[in-house]
């Protein structure tokens, strides 16, 4: 059986920060989608994970040397956006050989098991340049910057030759052929959906309260609910399963969070089972318009003019925090200040910074707590990846 195996070999996912400490870079959403979901969609194949004897590797991750066994596989950099081009490109692969950057960057293999010698390294014969362009995600900001145009090509893909559900004659719209809703999906009345500046995707069973403004390019997942009043501009996308509210501009929530109550979310990027209290405003632009630069594990990065705020997953932030310019918070935190928050908070503060850290049992108590919320626990998976993230990272 042909098969996808993702690796973040090379990849430098530490660069993505604090989203690559619970999730490979496949799993990142960008777009309506995952990473992992275009290329499952564009190759109509089923993905693995490369087993990279990290402590991110689970009982399903797969070693390379097994997987050739029974089927030939497309070895894929897990940060790598899918285009038709690339995609035709991939299709058109020999047993080894490889697709090539024209920096020299290796991004895609095609091995059969004749192309993995006896000390488990790949053999490439051939070197495949491709000189169009490619998208990669290589820092956390690249999520919410790729954003307009990943939601343009997820939505190309997902629509095609499909027919949207009808939009109520009570909402108002422009350009509704750049419109699709999904089945299940209830939109409130008095609102407005402007899809002249891009596509607006609303997925299944998707609750749109009265009164909600949405502007594209926007995308919102499975079962989620936008509250009365949202303000919402592209180019932005809310995973399946969160509540949203207030205004929010350019960003990506991943998914199963809440940002319920009005404050101001912008260009941003927020993981999975995270909360934002009420009141809660981020900063994306410095009073001085300089260049914002973000705190990662291997220094600081110049993320351009603007951006907001960059949290893990499992992080919650307390009502009227005011969160400072290009923060970024990190897994399971608990944040609460007077003021501003400073630029980086660790995993795991009780506060905003590491005099007090979380006891383990109950950091654990409380996501499960916010996980049922959502008629959900705390899997042994997750156990052991915070577990490590919290006594290692």
């Amino acid at each position: 059986m042909h098969k996808i195996i993702f690796t973040e070999e090379f990849c430098q996912p530490e660069n993505l920060y604090p989203f690559t400490l619970t999730r490979h870079l496949q799993d990142i959403r960008v777009g309506i989608l995952t990473i992992r979901e275009k290329w499952e969609k564009l190759l109509q194949l089923p993905s693995f994970n490369k087993k990279e004897d990290t402590y991110k590797d689970t009982p399903a991750s797969v070693d390379l040397v097994e997987a050739v066994q029974n089927g030939d596989c497309y070895l894929i950099h897990g940060n790598v956006l899918p285009t038709p081009a690339l995609v035709q490109a991939v299709q058109q692969l020999q047993h080894g050989q490889v697709i090539t950057t024209i920096d020299g960057l290796h991004i895609i293999y095609k091995l059969s098991k004749q192309d993995i010698n006896e000390q488990k390294q790949i053999k490439v014969n051939q070197s495949i340049p491709f000189h169009q362009p490619l998208h990669i995600i290589q820092h956390s900001w690249d999520i919410f910057n790729k954003n307009d145009w990943a939601i343009r090509e997820d939505f190309a893909l997902i629509v095609n030759q499909r027919i949207s559900q009808s939009i109520p004659g009570f909402v108002q719209t422009q350009q509704s052929e750049n419109i699709f809703i999904e089945e299940g999906a209830s939109i409130g009345l008095g609102t407005i959906i402007n899809a002249t500046s891009g596509p607006v995707y609303i997925g299944k069973n998707v609750t749109i309260m009265e009164g909600t403004i949405i502007r594209g390019p926007f995308a919102i997942g499975e079962g989620t609910v936008v509250k009365m009043g949202a303000k919402i501009y592209g180019a932005t996308t809310i995973g399946p399963h969160s509540v949203v509210g207030g205004e929010i501009k350019n960003s990506v929530i991943f998914g199963h969070s809440n940002k319920a109550h009005d404050g101001y979310l912008g260009d941003s990027v927020i993981g999975e089972w995270c909360n934002i209290g009420a009141g809660v405003s981020n900063s994306n632009l410095k009073n001085t318009a300089n260049d914002v630069f973000i705190w990662q594990p291997n220094g600081k990065h110049n993320a351009g003019k603007k951006c907001g705020v960059l949290m893990g997953d499992y992080a919650r932030v307390a009502i009227n925090t005011s969160i400072n310019t290009g923060t970024v918070i990190g897994v399971g935190a608990n944040v609460f200040t007077n003021g501003l928050t400073p630029k980086f908070i660790p995993s795991f503060a009780w506060g905003i910074d590491d005099s007090t850290k979380y006891d383990f049992d109950k950091a654990l108590e409380h996501i499960n707590n916010w996980k049922k919320l959502k008629h959900s626990s705390v899997t042994t998976t997750e156990k052991n990846l915070l577990n490590y993230i919290y006594n290692h990272i």
